[in-house]
């Protein structure tokens, strides 16, 4: 059985964004269906089970991965940023709904955010992803807020870098392996939100 939260024991939190503080996978699913509308269904598709698989991967590698492996066809810088700035212009305009803020986790942070530092790591677009945090009121409770293209595992490595604290009393809070990963590359505990399979690789509960 794995321990549940100590808070004296935990010095820095860093949180995964999408599923974990705000409930926008459903909207992100969304955006993908949007702006491959012209595409063939089953290369949509699976571009969507490899998007909902791979939930803290950024667009980026996801457009990427859907013009190589699902339409067989070389993929351009060019063509990646059309698409992915197709995917921000529905992004910022339906995400931005404080409805969406998960009550469980928004109330965790508003807690503890004076105590204990806190940092966003996510596969979301770093400019997008401060504009919304900005407009939903939350930037507040986060030393930074840190998004793609720089990979999780590299967010999380550059935020361990400057950090004196012990690895031990770092904890990422995520919600896909992607974000398990990324905690384990860089030597610190992993908490599984909202994803029932990931319980049996966390190695503290926090919520």
């Amino acid at each position: 059985m794995k321990n549940y939260f100590d808070i004296s024991n935990v010095k820095l939190i860093l949180w995964d964004f999408d599923g974990v503080l705000l409930n926008s996978n459903a909207i992100r699913e969304h955006g993908f269906l949007k702006v491959l509308a012209n595409f063939p269904s089953d290369s949509v598709d699976k571009l969507l089970n490899f998007h909902r698989e791979n939930g803290g991967l950024s667009r980026y590698v996801k457009f990427r991965y859907f013009i190589e492996e699902c339409l067989n066809e070389t993929a351009s810088d060019d063509i990646i940023q059309t698409y992915a700035n197709s995917f921000s212009v529905i992004m910022q305009e339906l995400l931005v709904d404080k409805d969406l803020l998960i009550p469980e986790t928004l109330n965790f942070v508003k807690m503890y955010y004076s105590k204990i530092p806190m940092h966003i790591v996510s596969g979301s677009d770093q400019t997008e992803l401060r504009d919304l945090c900005a407009k939903l009121n939350i930037s507040k409770y986060f030393l930074s807020i840190n998004g793609s293209p720089t990979t999780k595992s590299v967010l999380v490595k550059n935020i361990m870098i400057d950090c004196t604290i012990d690895h031990e009393k770092v904890v990422l809070i995520g919600d896909s392996i992607n974000d398990y990963d990324a905690a384990k590359s860089n030597d610190i505990k992993f908490c599984a939100y909202n994803n029932e399979v990931l319980e049996q690789f966390s190695d503290i509960k926090i919520l």
